[in-house]
């Protein structure tokens, strides 16, 4: 009986399609629990607002430690300190009000959807990419809408739930194209 090793790019796209739907599961839970405690910031809420872009880093981590075999992984870790940034930014922020967190989510999701659409891009030869693409481009579009939000006298968590949980979505659709990638095929 022969046996035949998976190749490096299987190995990838398998670990990656697992860390998607972890990273699905995250983002809808954390969506759910962010949009009933959206209304003001407490210690719910804040601590939500700084555990978002935490277990962003870690996944990132995750990512790069998977994906060493690839030229992905210094986007990867510039999206680390981007998060772990982030994560310090909103600890300040929660004390300051909705507009101060909404200006550094938004900040973040502009930056850290850049280095995901970067990473896509260069992945995309593995397949499964494009969801990850389109997620990276919508987060810069989210980050500078959020940043004009914090402006408004009626600013609210509760898009920062509904991002997370669009992002998450993006995880979903990736992890399930990936699927075949994983498979070999």
């Amino acid at each position: 009986m022969t046996t035949v090793a998976a190749s490096p790019a299987t190995n990838i796209a398998s670990a990656l399609r697992r860390l998607y739907f972890v990273r699905f599961g995250f983002a809808a839970i954390w969506a759910v629990l962010l949009f009933t405690t959206a209304s003001d910031i407490g210690p719910v809420s804040a601590t939500l607002l700084v555990l978002y872009p935490l277990f962003d880093a870690a996944a990132a981590i995750i990512d790069a430690r998977s994906s060493r075999a690839t030229r992905s992984t210094a986007g990867l870790y510039a999206n680390v300190v981007i998060s772990l940034l982030t994560a310090a930014g909103l600890a300040v922020a929660c004390s300051s009000g909705i507009p101060a967190v909404l200006r550094v989510w938004g900040v973040w999701a502009v930056v850290a959807g850049l280095a995901q659409l970067i990473v896509g891009l260069i992945r995309r030869p593995m397949g499964g990419q494009w969801p990850m693409i389109v997620s990276g481009g919508i987060s810069v579009l989210a980050g500078t809408s959020f940043f004009i939000q914090a402006g408004a006298s009626d600013a609210t968590l509760s898009n920062l739930a509904g991002y997370a949980f669009l992002g998450g979505i993006f995880f979903l659709v990736s992890a399930l194209r990936l699927g075949r990638a994983a498979n070999g095929r």
